[in-house]
């Protein structure tokens, strides 16, 4: 699941970025409103932590031409602006959610997890696909009825792959997946990954058609 964070403070933004990536999201920094809005218009994060006083455009008024286009993008605000006014407006303009700065990061991992849980409109929002179940909310993964313990990035691989199960899904799109902006990526790091899977599921699981990418195969 990718996230932007928008943050110009370098030390809220770091702790922010690898409090996420620790809870196994993959995670884009970007530290402008101009910066934000070219981001957001890509259309490729699922959540975005949005600061309000950003340089160069305001983050209210970024979250307002969101919602006006027509932008389902979940917005959870995190800044500095505490008063009641400025938490009416900030959820007025469409936020999902406000938190207000100085605040606990597993606070914050749970305050994107409700969000993320209300964004997807039910109260379980699981894949399943065969014998295969994922809670991508809860983090969690079933397989045959048991409960199977991945790492981080294990378990974001495998969220990729069950968005579209069955379907082919290219290396690439798993890096995106899985890492963020400058973050280092080995070569066969994906392979690394998948291998474990494999490993912890059942090896015919993941599937991998030469020279295209990797599938999950049905089994009961």
């Amino acid at each position: 699941m990718r996230v932007l964070v928008v943050e110009d403070d370098p030390m809220i933004g770091r702790a922010v970025v690898a409090g996420l990536r620790h809870g196994g999201y993959a995670v884009d920094w970007v530290r402008d409103g101009g910066e934000a809005a070219l981001a957001i218009a890509n259309g490729v994060y699922e959540l975005a932590l949005l600061d309000l006083g950003l340089p160069r455009r305001d983050g209210l008024e970024i979250l307002k031409n969101v919602r006006r286009g027509g932008g389902k993008l979940p917005i959870l605000i995190i800044t500095a602006r505490d008063s009641v006014a400025d938490r009416i407006a900030g959820l007025d303009a469409g936020a999902d959610d406000y938190l207000v700065k100085p605040f606990n990061l597993e606070e914050l991992l749970a305050r994107v997890r409700a969000v993320l849980r209300r964004h997807e409109g039910r109260g379980c929002p699981e894949m399943t696909y065969g014998a295969l179940t994922v809670d991508p909310v809860g983090h969690r993964v079933f397989f045959q009825g048991a409960e199977v313990d991945l790492s981080a990035r294990e378990f974001a691989v495998l969220e990729a792959l069950m968005k579209e199960p069955g379907a082919v899904v290219s290396r690439e799109r798993l890096e995106d997946a899985v890492y963020g902006w400058g973050e280092e990526v080995e070569s066969n790091s994906i392979e690394v990954h998948l291998h474990h899977l494999r490993r912890k599921l059942k090896p015919q699981l993941i599937r991998n058609v030469r020279g295209v990418g990797y599938r999950i195969a049905r089994i009961v």
